[in-house]
């Protein structure tokens, strides 16, 4: 009478498969504090654009003892600002230097008003990285979160009016507490960091600050900080 031979069947110990289940934690465990290094580079990098738009707009008036934007005049200023030579050669835009910078709400993120002339001025000043002669929203410098680093008239308090600022759009929402935690107090809604609530892919205007001051991370913001 034949018998028939039982193939041996292999498998995983409970030695191996507790090994690749470790293995598989490190992985995610790895993982997972990258992208939390990645999310604290780009919260930095965003406190940066801030601090760097804020030392450019104060160096600025330091040495030419006008505000960037508004420096011109009326009649002949862009020719006056061209005939600085050098990369002011190559600028479109001057302001009326009558002291103020007009740059409204809805005009932050799209150049208008003395938007062009501000980051015109200050890339060709080189106090600003870029090509002096970007003019509209082009003229206007990429922030962390891929949206766009403008100065106007930022977020409108809870109490008070709006104030010169310079503004971050398409910040996540865990990126813009920690970004006013770093510079001012952490309340949406007051201090001298505000913001309004956004939309992903959007450069949303800074409007009316949060309600209630808190950050919701499931939400997209436009960050603003009094210059």
């Amino acid at each position: 009478m034949k018998h028939r031979n039982l193939a041996r069947q292999s498998g995983f110990t409970l030695v191996e498969i507790a090994i690749v289940l470790v293995i598989i934690g490190l992985l995610l465990g790895g993982v997972l504090k990258g992208q939390e290094m990645i999310e604290n580079a780009k919260v930095k990098n965003g406190v940066n654009d801030m601090n760097g738009v804020s030392a450019a707009y104060q160096s600025y008036i330091d040495r030419f003892h006008r505000l960037p934007g508004d420096d011109g005049a009326a009649a002949g200023g862009l020719a006056l600002l061209q005939a600085r030579g050098g990369s002011w050669a190559t600028i479109t835009a001057a302001g009326n230097n009558n002291g103020l910078i007009a740059i409204a709400q809805n005009q932050v993120f799209t150049g208008g008003g003395e938007g062009t002339a501000l980051w015109q001025a200050l890339k060709a000043a080189g106090f600003v990285a870029g090509n002096p002669a970007d003019a509209a929203a082009a003229a206007l410098p990429r922030n962390a979160f891929n949206g766009l680093t403008g100065v106007g008239l930022g977020v409108t308090p809870t109490t008070g009016a709006a104030r010169l600022s310079v503004c971050l759009s398409q910040v996540p929402g865990k990126a813009a507490r920690a970004l006013d935690t770093q510079l001012d107090d952490g309340i949406a809604n007051g201090g001298a960091v505000l913001a309004t609530v956004g939309a992903v892919g959007v450069n949303t205007n800074p409007l009316a600050a949060v309600v209630g001051g808190v950050y919701n991370d499931d939400n997209i913001y436009t960050v603003c900080r009094t210059l």
